[in-house]
């Protein structure tokens, strides 16, 4: 439990991690004073929330985040990684990113351990958590650059650093709240290991992504749909189809072999973090008995 940073602190810990940090001005004023703070406490702050977009394009998706539309008004989070692995801040303070979830949950990331299965939706999650919304359709078969899963690993770890908590106080959407599947494509137990490790370490600048502004070339499968289309989309994107185990390529030409290597990998990620939390568990008994 601890205050929140200041918006100076927040930019200074995400770029000391080696990020490239994107300030969304609106209406020309700084993010630092585009928040939902007039609806609600902003504070203490316990963890970090992980979020997939439900939309595609670089532009769109910031835009999104940064303004919301009519039924949820921005800013709905105070990141979006985008796919080239940059972290666009659109808004500081509460912002419309966790809703109400299980307190059971909270509880778990405020002592630092395994989370309970979330099964309430009682408590403010906009008071008690940064949010970063991360660039993706969360279809299961939209893949993550190895440049975003590292950048959402290093801005969990910038705030966790921060604050000094560990990887557990990492969660995503779908640990929180019922009903909600985000993060889809990568396991929060493998990107938890990923901030445990980079925790053990120091900050460094020796990994730069790509050239802010630009993201992959490919179909954009969400040309021709409005704002407030998207934004039903977000608004609803716990309703998106569960993915298939393995995506047939002649039937969606967006699938790519390097998809589905890293949804094995991401369950070969979630084994190894079980070993290695039953490897700790082991040494303090054995500790315990000594």
């Amino acid at each position: 439990m601890a205050d929140p940073m200041t918006y100076g602190e927040f930019l200074g810990a995400l770029r000391a991690e080696g990020l490239t940090v994107i300030e969304e001005k609106t209406g020309g004023k700084s993010p630092a004073s585009h928040n939902r703070n007039h609806k609600g406490a902003w504070g203490p702050v316990n963890g970090v929330m992980i979020h997939h977009t439900v939309t595609s394009g670089h532009d769109r998706t910031v835009e999104i985040c940064r303004t919301g539309y009519s039924s949820l008004p921005g800013p709905l989070c105070h990141g979006v990684i985008c796919k080239a692995g940059h972290v666009h801040v659109v808004g500081y303070g509460r912002t419309n990113h966790a809703g109400l979830g299980d307190d059971d949950v909270l509880q778990a990331v405020i002592d630092e351990r395994a989370l309970p299965a979330d099964n309430e939706a009682n408590t403010d999650g906009n008071r008690h958590f940064y949010g970063f919304e991360c660039e993706n359709l969360g279809d299961g078969e939209d893949p993550w650059p190895a440049v975003q899963l590292e950048a959402i690993e290093r801005a969990a770890a910038a705030v966790c650093r921060h604050h000094r908590w560990n990887e557990r106080s990492v969660i995503g959407h779908l640990e929180w709240q019922p009903g909600k599947v985000d993060p889809r494509g990568f396991t929060m137990a493998s990107m938890r290991a990923r901030v445990a490790d980079r925790l053990d370490g120091t900050p460094s600048d020796d990994w730069k992504p790509s050239t802010p502004g630009t993201t992959p070339s490919k179909e954009d499968p969400m040309a021709g749909y409005s704002q407030a289309q998207i934004g039903d989309a977000v608004l609803h994107r716990d309703n998106i189809p569960a993915p298939k185990a393995a995506p047939d390529k002649a039937k969606n030409p967006r699938w790519t072999l390097s998809s589905y290597a890293q949804t094995i990998l991401n369950t070969l990620n979630t084994a190894l973090d079980e070993l290695r939390a039953l490897r700790k568990a082991v040494d303090a008994l054995a500790k315990k008995e000594s």
